[in-house]
């Protein structure tokens, strides 16, 4: 910037000296004229008519020719020095635009204005310039004129006509400087206004400089005519004044172009100044912020080590809680050890009384066994007895016709009828022996009996394999499977080993789970752990079987499957019987079931790990008896409201309470939750419900009916591990299609989820809405400006409940069902994406799609995806829709050609895992 302030003030220097040669040429010309003009004087008062006057008259034109041209020389010089000073103020002026915006913004207008009007101004000098060439021209034929009649008329004294012509050219060099003087003044008072108005002014005072000239042009011409009529002796004269007039217009018109010139180039210093001005300013702002940036790095550095100072506090708050933790799970890995080490021991213990038991049953089996030999042995003696008095009485021939002395006479009435009786088995014993084989049943129920039984350690007798072991008959020998235990020290021993053996398959069962249960964050009501998948477990009719005994039983499928919770209906006694109407809040006998069996349904979730979800309608109840005015809005049961707990702007039920916070539910009373004694009825009859019946968390019924404050309230009171709110509104649409921007419709949803203070979560209605028509080729809706899913997944994750059908848009109501051919594509955002995925009770047992549904599970816990993943959008169009959910997971819609070796900035090694054709495919990495 000095550099052009130093050329510019080098070029006003040069503009400055050639004007003062130039005013200095006028004056000598001036000089020379009143010269000639003294001269001619004398001459026509002497009356001379010496001819060298005339040679001499000549010589002072030719000089004054020569003067103008020099003048013209110097014009010329002052035109080039102006058009430097052009150039340089041009420069100046493409130094200043690259140096500040704010002057090139400023400045490019009139800049292109001035250089259009100082064109046309040029262009005005030329056709000016030519003007005066022309004027020079007719000036010299009238010289040559003059000349020719001037031999004429010398002679005559014409002192008067000269005076005359005196004054007329004193008159017009009055009018030309009036005229220069009125040009003058009116660029000053041009100089004062803008650029284009100082153009236009400047342009008219020349026209006007024009006009006069060609004024006192017309005045010489009469004057010269006049002289050549009259005046033949003062030609010489005339043409000196008439050139000295023509010279001094020339010079005059220099001199307005000069001060034209000066004055431009004031308005430039000026500009110039206030750009000097500006810079000074814009030096001033820049130093105001290197101080405000100063004063901002400081409280920047105060501000970072205030948080450097919390933070270490806060890393030492952790490491003590830390700590602290670390020590109760020392605590509680010591106290499970010891319960472990407690319970080897009775295990151990039980295994010793065990096998005492076992000694001791064996012990008595010997010895029933040495009872059973000795009685064979008996038995055998007994046979070899009457064996051998057989024999006696065969060889005793002589005996044999002896009435009482024969074997006939023996054997039946004699000793063996006293011995052996009427017993036929016996009889048939003594008749065939005791070898026949064991019976099949005997050696069933002998097996049965020697279950569990230890094998014979010592003082076992082995029997020849050819010898056969002689038992008596059933009735007569003791059996293991027929006696009874006789109720001794040993039974009772037996007992108590049952017990320990129960007690250690409960700890064992416990401590598996303990160790087989994934490690997660504690639970938020607004999240659960953050790896919940919802199963609603009923349908719009479910309420015609006995629902709890139906679905009891399928607890072992359905955490089998990876899922984690259970959605249950309204549990309380319902004027509908689906349960959204309800009526006494604690009986809880409804159309799914009793009391009972509901219990024992949680009962059997929980021992299958499973959450159990209590439907709650809090926004409105049934009453039981009219009031005064003929209404129904008297309460039964154990909470007996009367009209002051229904809202008072109730169009249809005649509340005394207060004006009700929400929208309103016509079918019933809508319950007035700015009331003290309704709120902590509510809280008792939640309260109740976690701990009689068993319920985890909640599902919220039509919240839009109270305000989400006192949701928090029941929330923080009750303490569910998982809450679900039911917060539904329309989506915007036009023309019969869903609006792709639905940001005021999930934006209702987070409002209400704030007004909870996060304590809920709630149905993202806004994601099911746009599914429905993206899955149509318009996976495009996909992705909202900001590049996240466009529901409420994308702002507050962690709240969103996903889902496609329920109990109302789906079963045999159908107010809004899902298409039934993109199910297993909705189910495959929904189990890929954040948030909590809810899965309808009908899509999985009755549609079929139990198994793909188990698979897409398997994908999202395999993979690690919870309520808080990130989604990363790589294609959202009309072909398909392709995202990366998490570290692990990317899954694709559509028939869109991808896979993720064609995506660039996608890492890892991937490896599909899941393949439906154009439906969709997953990968997770290796």
């Amino acid at each position: 910037m000095q550099r052009s302030l130093f050329k510019g003030n080098r070029c006003e220097g040069n503009r400055a000296s050639k004007t003062a040669a130039v005013e200095e040429g006028g004056k000598n010309v001036e000089e020379a004229l009143n010269e000639l003009v003294k001269e001619a004087d004398e001459g026509l008062s002497d009356q001379k008519t010496d001819t060298d006057d005339v040679v001499a008259l000549r010589e002072a034109l030719a000089a004054a020719h020569d003067r103008i041209a020099s003048a013209e020389n110097e014009k010329a010089d002052a035109l080039k020095a102006l058009a430097q000073a052009e150039a340089k103020v041009q420069e100046y002026a493409d130094i200043v635009v690259k140096g500040t915006e704010s002057a090139l913004q400023e400045m490019q207008a009139a800049k292109e204005s001035f250089h259009m009007e100082l064109q046309h101004i040029l262009e005005q000098k030329l056709a000016v310039e030519s003007e005066l060439v022309l004027a020079k021209q007719d000036a010299l034929e009238l010289a040559v004129s003059v000349d020719k009649v001037a031999d004429y008329v010398i002679k005559e004294t014409t002192a008067h006509i000269a005076e005359d012509a005196m004054l007329k050219m004193a008159a017009a060099k009055t009018a030309a400087a009036e005229a220069a003087l009125t040009v003058e003044e009116r660029i000053k008072d041009a100089t004062l206004e803008a650029a284009n108005s100082m153009i236009e002014e400047t342009r008219d005072a020349i026209e006007k400089s024009f006009a006069a000239l060609e004024a006192a042009k017309d005045k010489a011409q009469k004057s010269e005519i006049a002289l050549f009529q009259k005046m033949q002796i003062l030609d010489d004269m005339v043409l000196k004044e008439a050139s000295a007039l023509g010279l001094q217009q020339a010079v005059s018109n220099l001199q307005r172009q000069l001060q034209a010139a000066e004055n431009e180039i004031q308005r430039l210093e000026t500009e110039v100044k206030a750009t000097l001005a500006r810079a000074e300013a814009a030096e001033a702002r820049a130093a105001a912020a290197d101080e405000s940036l100063k004063q901002f790095q400081e409280k920047a550095c105060q501000s970072a080590q205030e948080h450097e100072e919390s933070a270490r506090k806060a890393l030492e708050a952790l490491k003590n809680a830390g700590a602290a933790r670390l020590e109760a799970a020392r605590s509680a890995f010591k106290s499970d050890i010891e319960a472990l080490q407690t319970a080897l021991n009775t295990v151990h213990k039980a295994e010793k009384s065990q096998e005492k038991a076992y000694a001791r049953r064996y012990q008595a089996l010997e010895r029933a066994l040495a009872a059973s030999e000795a009685l064979s042995i008996t038995w055998k003696e007994r046979a070899l007895a009457v064996e051998k008095l057989l024999q006696r009485f065969r060889t005793e021939g002589s005996d044999a016709a002896g009435g009482n002395g024969g074997i006939e006479g023996v054997l039946t009435g004699g000793r063996m009828k006293a011995l052996l009786g009427n017993d036929s088995r016996k009889w048939d014993l003594l008749a065939n022996g005791p070898r026949r084989d064991t019976p099949e049943w005997m050696e069933r129920r002998i097996e049965v009996a020697l279950q569990g039984l230890p094998p014979r350690k010592h003082g076992q007798v082995q029997q020849e394999a050819d010898e056969k072991f002689l038992l008596p008959g059933i009735e007569d020998v003791w059996c293991i499977a027929t006696a009874k235990v006789k109720e001794d020290v040993y039974t009772q021993h037996a007992a108590e080993k049952e017990a320990i053996d129960e007690q250690r398959r409960v700890l064992e069962k416990t401590l598996s789970k303990r160790s087989a249960r994934r490690p997660l964050k504690a639970s938020e009501s607004g999240t659960g752990s953050g790896y919940e998948i919802v199963l609603q477990g009923f349908n719009w009719e479910s309420w015609r079987k006995k629902w709890y005994l139906e679905l009891g039983p399928k607890a072992a499928d359905i955490s089998s499957c990876g899922i984690t919770t259970i959605w249950f209906p309204p549990p309380t006694e319902s004027v509908s019987p689906q349960g959204y109407m309800p009526g006494d809040l604690y009986n809880l006998n409804s159309a799914y079931g009793t009391e009972d069996e509901l219990k024992n349904c949680v009962e059997e979730m929980h021992n299958h790990d499973l959450l159990v979800l209590g439907d709650v309608v809090l926004n409105h109840r049934c009453a039981q008896r009219k009031g005064p005015t003929g209404v129904w809005n008297v309460f039964g049961g154990k909470l007996a409201w009367g009209p002051e707990a229904i809202v008072r702007d109730d169009p249809n039920f005649h509340g005394r309470g207060n004006p009700s916070s929400g929208d309103f539910f016509h079918a019933a009373p809508n319950i007035d939750h700015s009331q003290d004694f309704v709120r902590k009825d509510i809280v008792g009859w939640m309260k109740w419900l976690r701990t009689e019946i068993g319920f985890d968390g909640w599902r919220l019924d039509f919240v839009r009916g109270f305000w989400g404050g006192y949701v928090k309230e029941y929330i923080e009171a009750t303490a569910p591990v998982f809450a679900i709110g039911e917060y539904w509104d329309s989506l915007a649409y036009e023309g019969g299609n869903v609006c792709y921007n639905q940001d005021a419709h999930r934006q209702r949803i987070v409002n209400w989820v704030n007004a909870t203070g996060g304590t809920s979560s709630a149905f993202d209605v806004t994601t099911k809405g746009i599914l429905h028509a993206a899955l149509h080729n318009e996976y495009w809706r996909l992705i909202d400006p900001q590049g996240k899913p466009p529901g409420v997944m994308g702002w507050w994750p962690s709240r969103a409940v996903t889902f496609l059908e329920n109990h109302d848009t789906g079963s045999t109501q159908g107010h809004w069902p899902f298409p039934r051919d993109k199910l297993m594509q909705g189910y495959a955002y929904i189990l890929t994406h954040p948030g909590t995925p809810v899965i309808f009770y009908d899509h999985f047992y009755d549609f079929g799609l139990r198994d793909a549904i188990t698979e897409l599970i398997a994908v999202r816990r395999r993979t690690g995806v919870h309520c808080r993943s990130t989604v990363k959008i790589y294609h959202a169009t009309n072909q398909g829709y392709v995202a990366q959910i998490g570290e692990n997971l990317v899954m694709k819609l559509g028939h869109l050609d991808w896979n993720p070796s064609k995506q660039n900035n996608l890492e890892g090694n991937w490896q599909r895992c899941l393949d439906s054709g154009a439906d969709y495919q997953i990968w997770e990495r290796n």
